[in-house]
């Protein structure tokens, strides 16, 4: 993959759709979880001042907060702060509103354990049933971008594409994508919806930044892919979690925080280390924290559009974007891809 001077322009092209986004979507996963209604408005306030205009949510965000120590969250209740926000603000017309089905949700279990099966998933019943719910707690008449959160093995994607494109037709969504993915599921999925005349997805989610697996992982093939068909690449966990924001350092104690532990546990390793204390280095020298030239590398990657960011409190949200005018210079760039770096088989380098 080559370097790409990221465009310093504040809103950029969704794929080969409709759809022009800021260059940093706002993630809501933390709203209900570990940011309560007020700091949520707060933070999505501070977003909107700066021209933010895409905003990702999931049915499920954040419905497993009460079993991490939070307040009891059968799932919804981001979308549902979302849509108090549209109301309060009367900005309906100016976000990009992003949602994503497939996840069980919390409660719904309770009431009929038997028919649990039938309330999650990629199926047509209940993404029918899932979309009339989330246009609810949104409190909107129409989904901008619509996603798959992760594949459904056991239904047909054609079941699913067609689920969704009625959706579309209704006018109840605008654009469909997906999340979690591989780059043959997504194929997969451009097959049926060309062979089926199906709606199309224009986007995928992946868990993507420097760290290892995760860049191997969608550089060998899935970003190839996005750039081959036009599919606009959005990913998640730009930041590893917070690994890459400079409060994790090398034989320094775990930062106070709901996700340290799960990091320690899942991506602390050698290389991971020499890459967060290369980032450090890399940012200083630049005038940057380590979160915004974390930012900057990934929107020089090919076919990122908007990395997707979250953030617990409004002085967090513009710390991480405030590096957006101000690029890494090339040597910065082969520097961090440098230390990032990892093989690559020679298939996947015939793209």
């Amino acid at each position: 993959m080559t370097f790409e001077v990221p465009s310093t322009e504040p809103y950029v092209q969704l794929g080969r759709s409709g759809l022009h986004v800021y260059r940093v979507g706002l993630g809501t996963m933390q709203f209900g979880w570990s940011v309560d209604q007020s700091g949520a408005f707060e933070v999505m306030d501070a977003y909107a001042e700066v021209g933010g205009n895409f905003i990702d949510s999931a049915d499920c965000y954040s419905s497993w907060a009460s079993s991490m120590g939070g307040p009891p969250n059968p799932g919804g209740v981001s979308e549902e702060i979302l849509g108090a926000w549209l109301k309060a603000r009367g900005n309906r017309d100016d976000m990009v509103v992003a949602t994503k089905v497939r996840a069980a949700m919390g409660e719904m279990f309770v009431d009929n354990r038997s028919s649990a099966r039938q309330r999650e998933g990629l199926s047509r019943q209940w993404i029918l049933r899932a979309c009339e719910d989330s246009l609810r707690r949104l409190g909107v008449d129409h989904i901008d971008l619509y996603q798959a959160h992760w594949i459904d093995p056991a239904v047909p994607i054609e079941e699913t594409l067609g689920a969704f494109t009625d959706l579309v037709r209704q006018g109840k969504v605008r654009y469909i994508g997906c999340s979690n993915f591989s780059a043959w599921r997504v194929i997969e999925a451009l097959w049926a919806s060309d062979r089926k005349n199906l709606e199309s997805f224009v986007s995928v989610q992946p868990n993507y930044n420097m760290l290892e697996p995760f860049r191997a992982e969608v550089e060998t093939e899935l970003g190839p892919m996005c750039e081959r068909y036009g599919i606009g690449l959005v990913p998640y966990s730009p930041l590893a979690g917070g690994m890459l924001t400079g409060k994790y350092r090398k034989g320094r104690p775990l930062p106070e925080s709901v996700r340290a532990q799960e990091n320690a546990d899942e991506k602390f390793s050698d290389k991971n280390w020499q890459i967060i204390e290369t980032l450090a280095r890399v940012a200083d020298r630049h005038g940057q924290s380590p979160a915004q030239a974390a930012i900057n590398w990934l929107r020089t990657r090919p076919a990122v559009s908007a990395p997707i960011v979250g953030a617990n409190t409004p002085e967090q949200l513009r710390d991480t974007i405030a590096g957006l005018d101000n690029p890494l210079p090339p040597e910065a760039v082969d520097e961090l891809n440098a230390v990032s770096s990892f093989h690559r088989s020679r298939a996947s380098l015939e793209q």
